[in-house]
């Protein structure tokens, strides 16, 4: 189980200077391992005074282990957290914070790195796509994200000893990591032991994950100051609230930033103001906080206070990630933001999804700086569909009136501004094939006595099956959010089943609202109000070629609260 709990641990650190694998690496204990890997040297004097007196220096100005380990923010904060718990290190918070900051951006990770595990530090719920195999899933993402150890580098010494403190820290781990590695051969001879889990993690992290990546190499001159002052047109989305679009406003306060931003709403034309501010890491990783202008009437309110975790393209020019809040986190709202320069910039477009054939159909074109002479030959949006007239009504906004032919090409059109363009941003369906309820699969938690509740909101989503005709496949795509009723239907796993009437309420919005926690003496043994349900949403206009209104489901487990919580469980005492 390869986590990145950075840094120094339970075991012993030596001064070192690289490391190879050697003939009897196999014999060794990885404390024992030699360094024969280059050290990334600490120059930061605040982190050789905090750091230093544990981890020590050598004559190139490398600290032993912190020197062999690259990370995210999040991953060098526990690891400050884990050397307070444990190893008595006196730090105040902006000490805390400053070490932090350093070694995050020049001890981090390069932005290709960074970027497949976002949804890491974006908190988002997904099934993970970046395990290589059966082998490391079992030895590293049986107990945390596969995304967790993904977010650090190591030299191979420094993930072996990551080994090491798991089995010490967790016997799980131990067994894990020691089992028969999936898709291994058998020994040849009888008397060697099999290759483990362990050993094919060890080696595929050291590979693939290692402390000197050509990427980072790339990178690391390349790391400046952000310069992110000035106006960013913003689109997003949230679930069962549709779309948003608007404008942040960045300035600098010393090295930080302060941000204003309007957003309005696309579903219903509600206009709101957030004020926050935000830190960037290494050049491109932001981490900030935003807050509303009014008080929160829900749990799911954008008026409430979002922590803004975004990756900003290398050039500065973009950026896109997730703003979440809940008990649970498990709202966010999905960010796409573009820095206005002067030249035209494309948000997005409303409403989504046309169909084959249709006339006359007003679509409205979001972004900023849109010419005031806009004319139908500046814009393109694919073949198949004509631009009859255009209105700008604002630098931010202009309709335009289409035809979409009945031979159009279906699928994700751009929408185009002479070299402006907003990829894959229309989509142009011949028919409404099926829909989908999103999140297909949900987590709720009990709560509101003494917990905090964990709430679930589903969408309903109409979908094409695309060129190829056949559901299911690569090409399919959305269309448009359905307006839907909203049912619980059971979800039988034991012969007195009754969950739906514990599990919690859903309203007609499709939000979920669960239970309470605690014993329940009107259910049978008592037991708690956990259980399993299908959410059903039927469409209330869309037909299906049957001529029955469209219908789809998800599933949701409602479990008990999380009585304890922590980020790191030895050290949370």
């Amino acid at each position: 189980m390869l986590a990145p709990l950075l840094a120094t641990s339970v075991l012993s650190a030596s001064i070192v200077v690289a490391q190879v694998k050697t003939d009897n690496e196999a014999d060794l204990d990885p404390a024992d391992w030699i360094e024969r890997e280059a050290g990334i040297p600490v120059t930061d004097k605040l982190t050789i005074e905090k750091c230093g007196s544990c981890h020590a220096p050598d004559d190139k100005g490398n600290l032993s282990r912190i020197s062999w380990i690259r990370a995210t923010p999040e991953g060098w904060s526990q690891a400050i957290k884990r050397m307070v718990k444990l190893n008595g290190l006196s730090i105040t918070p902006q000490e805390a914070r400053d070490v932090v900051k350093y070694l995050g951006t020049w001890h981090g990770l390069s932005p290709e790195e960074a970027k497949p595990v976002m949804y890491f530090t974006e908190r988002r719920i997904q099934d993970e796509t970046i395990i290589p195999n059966e082998a490391v899933q079992h030895g590293c993402a049986s107990c945390h994200a596969f995304a967790q150890p993904m977010s650090s580098r190591r030299s191979r010494r420094e993930w072996g000893l990551l080994q090491n403190m798991h089995k010490a820290l967790y016997s799980q781990a131990d067994y894990q990591m020691s089992q028969p590695a999936e898709g291994q051969p058998e020994p040849e001879d009888s008397s060697k032991k099999p290759i483990t889990r362990g050993e094919v993690a060890l080696d595929w992290l050291s590979k693939e994950a290692n402390l000197h990546s050509a990427t980072w190499a790339d990178w690391r001159p390349r790391i400046r100051t952000p310069k992110l002052a000035g106006t960013w047109v913003l689109s997003g989305k949230l679930r069962g609230q549709g779309r948003f679009v608007g404008e942040m406003t960045i300035a600098p306060a010393g090295d930080d930033f302060t941000t204003t931003t309007t957003l309005r709403s696309l579903e219903t034309g509600q206009t709101m103001t957030r004020s926050g501010k935000g830190l960037v890491y290494a050049g491109y990783s932001w981490r900030g906080t935003s807050t509303g202008s009014g008080q929160p009437a829900k749990p799911d309110d954008m008026a409430g206070t979002l922590r803004e975790t975004m990756w900003f393209a290398p050039d500065q020019s973009s950026a896109q990630g997730r703003w979440y809040w809940g008990e649970y986190h498990e709202f966010g709202v999905d960010v796409t933001m573009t820095r206005v320069t002067g030249g035209p910039v494309l948000a997005a477009v409303s409403p989504l999804g046309v169909k084959t054939g249709s006339k006359g159909t007003d679509l409205h074109i979001y972004g900023a700086s849109l010419p005031s002479d806009l004319s139908t030959a500046d814009l393109d949006f694919g073949g198949g569909v004509t631009v009859r007239k255009v209105t700008v009504l604002s630098p931010g906004e202009a309709v335009a009136t289409i035809d979409v032919s009945p031979q159009a090409i279906v699928g994700l059109h751009d929408v185009a501004l002479n070299g402006t363009v907003l990829p894959k941003a229309l989509p142009v369906y011949r028919s409404v094939d099926y829909m989908k309820v999103t999140p297909e699969t949900a987590l709720a938690h009990l709560g509101g006595i003494k917990y905090g509740k964990g709430y679930e909101q589903f969408e309903a989503t109409a979908w094409s099956k695309g060129p190829d005709g056949k559901p299911g496949t690569d090409d399919d795509f959305p269309i448009m959010p359905v307006d839907a009723n909203w049912a619980m239907k059971e979800f039988p796993t034991v012969t007195y089943d009754n969950d739906i009437k514990f599990v919690g309420q859903l309203d007609n919005a499709g939000f979920f609202t669960p239970n309470v926690e605690g014993p329940n003496p009107e259910r049978r043994f008592s037991r708690n109000n956990y259980g399993e349900v299908w959410i059903v949403a039927t469409a209330k206009t869309l037909n299906g070629k049957d001529g029955k209104p469209l219908s789809a489901q998800a599933y949701l487990v409602t479990t008990v609260p999380a009585y304890k919580r922590w980020d790191q469980p030895e050290v949370s005492q």
